[in-house]
């Protein structure tokens, strides 16, 4: 006789993150069986990763809070990291698309499933686009002994599969850090060590520096971090720095006897739209002993839901390991979307990419004046502007944290009516990432970061974040007067 249990209603706890885990008490009957045993049921344990997951991080908060309460033409985004929407190419997705389904000689099994390395058609449109448009000064000689292994969801999921892959240990990054990729990193277990950068990028003096005063614990450091337009703060990484930057991985890795990779985060390479800034030069063109790993996307020039990121580095146990990584999460990215993006890059990326940073250059410069005629002598330090779509600002005696007086103006939640008005008033808020969300919480720029705010002039037409700066400027004299 097969005996199936009968579990009478259980209550759940009122929470079940913190505070006692236990289930109220309750009896378990069994068919052909009177005993009455009591069970304590504990919701699913929980690996370290899973445990530090049950808190959502403050890029989290954020991205859901905007998906959620964001107020199309009422609040106005100048935080979350969004592209222009008239950037992206509608039309040419549009062709894209039929063209791949039409010829399916070419376009093989488009709506099937793909190899874990990635289409073979889109890597060899990358090959083809990164030479010709000199992506980083990159030459078909430089790539000639890389492999480039497309991820199973864009770039982030690349970065997310190296954290899984390196053993725990230190990764150096610079400060301000990346916040989304450096709290994953924490939550996995690795110690971040945040190198504090200037315009130019990670002071590379001080990242030896700081390597020196590890002494033996320098053992631990695992990789190097770095993003060549920098997120938040959109500084340029000079060529200087990064053969510097190689060189002092070489230095450590003939130190160690082990390769220390160095990660090189291009997310936003081709958006260089200052045309008297310097272009990065490409971290491979100094790299001789296979060290250097460039992640890319194309997220920024084409569209983030295509969801195409790819890493350049030698081939070897590593990429061997990211490809497997791909293959556990989904066997690749949706084929038909690479498949879509080749096309996208053999005849109509080099159009794509002028139009796009046109676009980001008119912003940057309207937003640069606004932010004089604006906010004036309340901004000590204005970085940003010449890459990317961020500003990146340090306000003189103005807090900017989630409970300084400037959040809570720009949020309507000061708690006055004439300032909130009332809850189902139209009133617009305004978004933005405080900069406490961008330095390392141990880092040498905390007090500063609790002045400072990241600016996106992405997202937002301009006359909207005129608007803005506005209420920025009145959010500033309330802070002050509070």
């Amino acid at each position: 006789m097969r005996i199936r249990p009968i579990v009478g209603a259980v209550q759940r706890p009122k929470t079940w993150l913190g505070g006692s885990l236990a289930l109220p008490k309750t009896t378990s009957k069994w068919e052909g069986d009177t005993r009455v045993t009591p069970m304590d049921i504990v919701p699913v344990p929980l690996s370290t990763y899973g445990a530090a997951c049950s808190t959502p991080s403050p890029v989290n908060r954020m991205m859901s809070a905007f998906a959620a309460g964001f107020r199309e033409d009422v609040d106005i985004n100048l935080g979350v990291g969004y592209v222009n929407e008239n950037t992206i190419p509608r039309e040419l997705v549009e062709t894209a698309l039929h063209e791949v389904l039409a010829r399916p000689d070419t376009y093989r099994l488009a709506l099937n499933y793909g190899g874990s390395t990635g289409s073979e058609n889109l890597i060899a449109s990358l090959r083809r686009y990164l030479v010709e448009q000199r992506v980083g000064g990159l030459t078909r000689a430089a790539l000639a002994d890389r492999r480039i292994v497309i991820g199973p969801n864009g770039a982030t999921s690349l970065l997310e599969a190296v954290a899984h892959l390196l053993p725990r240990g230190i990764v150096v990054t610079s400060d301000p850090i990346y916040y989304i990729y450096c709290h994953l990193l924490e939550r996995l277990g690795f110690d971040v060590l945040a190198v504090p950068e200037d315009d130019d990028g990670i002071d590379v003096d001080r990242l030896q520096q700081a390597i020196d005063r590890l002494g033996a614990d320098a053992e631990r450091i695992r990789c190097f971090y770095v993003v060549t337009v920098g997120n938040p703060t959109s500084s340029v990484l000079s060529g200087q720095r990064t053969r510097r930057l190689v060189e002092i991985a070489t230095r450590l890795s003939h130190r160690l006897r082990r390769e220390v990779p160095v990660f090189v985060d291009q997310a936003y390479q081709e958006l260089i739209h200052d045309p008297e800034a310097e272009r990065p030069a490409a971290a491979l063109l100094a790299d001789e002993m296979g060290l250097v790993y460039q992640i890319g996307t194309l997220s920024k020039v084409l569209a983030p839901a295509l969801r195409i990121g790819y890493m350049i580095g030698r081939d070897g146990p590593l990429l061997q390991a990211v490809t497997q990584k791909t293959n556990d999460a989904g066997f690749s990215a949706p084929l038909i979307t690479q498949e879509i993006a080749s096309y996208l890059l053999d005849h109509h990326v080099a159009e794509q990419v002028a139009r796009v940073n046109r676009g980001y250059r008119e912003k940057a410069v309207q937003t640069r004046r606004w932010f004089e005629q604006y906010l004036g002598n309340a901004v000590a330090e204005c970085r940003g502007g010449r890459a990317g779509f961020y500003y990146y600002l340090t306000l003189r005696d103005v807090e900017t944290h989630e409970q300084s007086p400037l959040f809570r103006y720009l949020a309507r939640t000061t708690g006055r009516r004439d300032i909130d008005g009332p809850p189902d008033a139209q009133r617009p808020r305004v978004l933005y990432v405080p900069g406490e969300f961008c330095v390392h919480p141990r880092g040498q720029l905390v007090e500063q970061g609790r002045r400072q705010l990241r600016i996106s002039y992405g997202f937002e037409e301009l006359p909207r974040i005129e608007q803005a700066l506005r209420m920025m400027a009145e959010a500033i004299a309330f802070a002050r007067a509070s």
